[in-house]
């Protein structure tokens, strides 16, 4: 387990789409712990990120730092080994506030510059995704790829204040944004062209449709706002 110190600065039918990729230049996925002193200023910026336009923001809450103090009731061995393959796949640490970029790139989660940065490089889907409303259940068109890809729908808490008992924070009320609560995996398959249909969202809670090539890289996605 590591922390970084920050010393740079501080989803057919004919009804009409709810979500379309190509407006949507970045997924910001920040890799945090209630355990972590340096975190909450990185919870801010992704709170802040996510309400601009085309920003799709989710907080995984890693499990390594519950050892040492206070146990995040967020955290989940799934984001560990998300953050894990990241770093494998970006020849980067495994570190909190960690913060990947559309899965090109990962940089410290409360240097705003840096976040900047790393948007403005990799920013923008290279695969059309739609997700339309039918009858009966939320229905997703994904482009052809031209490569293998997975697909995933990460559920998301949108806001929640958390009194701090014990460790670094401890003492602190936390407030925290997008934080994932679940993922359900909708498979892998060579890029052809696909219609998926989604699992249901729980009342409360938004969603994210993330679209990912077998090295990681964000192909398309879109969000389900909270109902």
């Amino acid at each position: 387990m590591r922390r970084r110190d920050v010393l740079l600065a501080g989803l057919a039918a004919t009804v009409a789409p709810i979500a379309r990729a190509e407006t949507l230049p970045a997924v910001l996925e920040l890799f945090t712990s209630q355990g972590c002193s340096s975190c909450p200023p990185a919870d801010a910026l992704l709170g802040r990120l996510a309400r601009e336009p085309g920003i799709i923001a989710l907080a995984w809450h890693v499990d390594y730092w519950n050892g040492l103090g206070w146990r995040d009731p967020y955290s989940s061995p799934a984001a560990t080994e998300r953050q894990r393959r990241y770093a494998e796949a970006l020849n980067g640490e495994v570190y909190t506030p960690a913060l990947v970029v559309n899965g090109a790139r990962m940089v410290v989660g409360s240097d705003d510059r840096a976040v900047q940065s790393a948007i403005g490089a990799v920013g923008g889907f290279a695969v059309p995704l739609t997700v339309r409303q039918d009858a009966d259940a939320r229905v997703a068109e994904i482009g052809a790829a031209g490569q293998k890809v997975s697909a995933l729908l990460a559920l998301y808490d949108p806001q929640r204040s958390t009194e701090i008992g014990a460790g670094e924070n401890g003492g602190r009320r936390l407030t925290e944004y997008r934080i994932v609560r679940s993922v359900t995996s909708l498979g892998t398959w060579d890029g052809t062209a696909r219609r998926l249909t989604l699992p249901g969202v729980a009342p409360g809670l938004g969603a994210a449709l993330l679209v990912q090539s077998a090295d990681l890289k964000m192909l398309g996605a879109a969000e389900l706002p909270p109902v």
